[in-house]
């Protein structure tokens, strides 16, 4: 991301970026979340198996992540305003397209491949853009902001059900095409800020750059491929691969699951507003508790993931609404607990310097999980003629994940060992002697 070096503002037109960004994550990710709806509808349609189905959504979820590279590039040449506002077009595009129904592989390409690039460029630069605007209060703007994707999936899961009801799934998904437009109207409310750079002087009307700082600025902006051989980081993705896999598994196939139980569609839909809800309560609590410092993110992370796989594993044993309510209830608070901490946990593990480096490296490598998890569930679904089975698949990822993270915690700690013992010894330049020494140099 474009690098700007005048201080944010922490404020003023910064809430209407907030809001901005607000309303994006609600018509990009909380759209992805509510895919579900449609699945028993095009898996109808076109007449195939649940695997095959499951691929237009983890076709999805991989370019939406692959893109992440594309959208950070773009938003240095051009700018964030210009990126959103191309993401809002091919999100928009690709929903019309898939309207038509034209076939399964023109659903693969109009819903997953431009519906997950437009959802990209539109959500990575969105989130560059609060925390342009903010340093003392950006974990409060990045809140206020990743909320929308908590209470937008909240409406549009009744919502969308209703539009199916009354225009198809195909009149639906026109309909949603046309909402997400409003992301271009988003785009267009952020604001670049100034540019304004360091230790500059004027010299025949031209701005000078302090070769200091000018070398500064240049090492900040490249990209930092070599983090990947560092192990401790190298292992954190592999932890993002396999709990990407466990993640998107059971917004996929919680209607399908409460359909074949017998359930009315609105009481199933009802289930995805209560999951989102209980995932906002996620986010503010575990944000919370990790500001307390009682124990170290990496720590916590271990407990909630686990936690989380625990609860996918016992989910099918609720076979009535109020049982799934409580189950879903769950996953949705400890997802939230997960999504708050894991991506902050990047720093601990590389520092701040190479947090955008190893950020890049994460978002690139785990969309293989989401790509592969979707459609290994619908397998195991179709073989096994259980959609419980989904459910045991996400579950035992997201605890195998879980070994990963403590693995990187006790590499992180080891790597600071040096670090303490080095600073528990005696200064030497303490010593009047070497004081002198240093005086003479």
């Amino acid at each position: 991301m474009e690098k700007y070096l005048t201080d944010p503002p922490d404020g003023g037109y910064g809430w209407v970026v907030v809001s901005s960004s607000f309303f994006i994550m609600g018509l990009t990710a909380a759209v992805l979340k509510n895919f579900g709806l449609f699945f028993l509808e095009i898996q109808r349609h076109y007449s195939v198996l649940t695997s095959t189905t499951s691929w237009v959504t983890s076709t999805t979820i991989a370019v939406f992540h692959l893109g992440a590279p594309l959208a950070s590039a773009l938003s240095v040449h051009l700018s964030q305003r210009a990126v959103i506002m191309i993401g809002g077009l091919l999100a928009a595009s690709g929903m019309v397209i898939a309207s038509l129904g034209l076939s399964l592989p023109g659903m693969y390409l109009s819903m997953g491949v431009l519906q997950g690039l437009g959802m990209s460029l539109s959500w990575i630069p969105a989130n560059s853009m609060v925390s342009h605007y903010f340093k003392h209060w950006r974990p409060i703007a990045y809140a206020i902001a990743s909320s929308g994707e908590c209470v937008f999936a909240m409406i549009f899961s009744l919502f969308f059900q209703w539009l199916i009801d009354s225009y198809s799934w195909q009149g639906s998904l026109l309909i949603i095409g046309g909402i997400q437009l409003n992301l271009c109207v988003c785009g267009a409310l952020m604001r670049p800020l100034q540019a304004k750079l360091p230790s500059q002087t004027s010299f025949k009307g031209k701005l000078v750059l302090d070769p200091k700082e000018q070398s500064k600025l240049s090492k900040g902006v490249t990209f930092q491929w070599s983090l990947i051989q560092r192990p401790e980081l190298l292992l954190y993705i592999v932890f993002a691969i396999l709990a990407a896999a466990g993640f998107f598994i059971p917004p996929l196939f919680l209607v399908p699951y409460a359909n074949s139980l017998g359930m009315e569609q609105y009481w199933a839909a009802s289930i995805l507003s209560v999951l989102a809800l209980a995932d906002l309560l996620g986010r503010l609590a575990c944000g919370w508790l990790a500001n307390l410092r009682l124990m170290r993110n990496l720590q916590l992370l271990t407990m909630v993931v686990t936690a989380l796989g625990v609860v996918l594993l016992l989910l099918p044993i609720a076979q009535n609404y109020w049982a799934i309510l409580v189950f879903s209830s769950l996953y949705g608070f400890l997802f939230g607990c997960v999504v708050a901490i894991h991506v902050t946990s990047i720093v601990d593990i590389v520092g701040l310097e190479g947090f955008d480096s190893a950020l890049g490296l994460f978002m690139l490598l785990r969309s293989s999980g989401g790509f592969v998890g979707p459609p290994a569930a619908g397998w195991l679904v179709d073989w096994a003629n259980d959609f419980s089975a989904g459910f045991y698949l996400s579950g035992l990822c997201l605890i195998l994940s879980g070994v990963f993270v403590v693995l990187v915690d006790r590499l992180v700690e080891k790597n600071k060992l040096p670090v303490k013992q080095s600073d528990s010894c005696i200064d030497t330049t303490d010593h009047p002697i070497n004081k002198a020494d240093h005086t003479d140099v």
